[in-house]
């Protein structure tokens, strides 16, 4: 019993592992999408858009959209043209483990 409990808590400690690997920035890749979306993709300006927080479903479709010409932007293409698959993944899952925007949830409070 006592080692089976061992085994878990080790597996548990390994998949933490492997998952904060992946949230980290992935290097020369992410400093191209910092440029203008900020470090942790909370850009500073209203010109480029947050993508802190995004969904990394969202962020990969996107990403995959603009390198094969689905999505059309003449900033955006050239940014993504040399990134494979496995890159996208890598940049969406760092920026959707990201502090995005918060939305104010309607409060209903006095309204019946």
């Amino acid at each position: 019993m006592r080692y089976a409990w061992i085994s878990g808590l080790t597996a548990l400690l390994a998949a933490g592992a492997v998952l904060a690997a992946e949230v980290r920035p992935p290097g020369k890749a992410q400093q191209v999408c910092a440029a203008c979306h900020g470090t942790d993709g909370n850009s500073a300006t209203d010109q480029f858009p947050r993508i802190a927080g995004q969904r990394e479903a969202y962020l990969v479709g996107a990403l995959r959209a603009y390198r094969d010409g689905r999505r059309i932007d003449p900033v955006m293409k050239p940014q993504v043209e040399g990134l494979s698959d496995e890159d996208m993944g890598k940049l969406a899952a760092y920026y959707a483990a990201q502090a995005g925007l918060t939305v104010k949830q309607p409060t209903w409070g006095n309204c019946w």
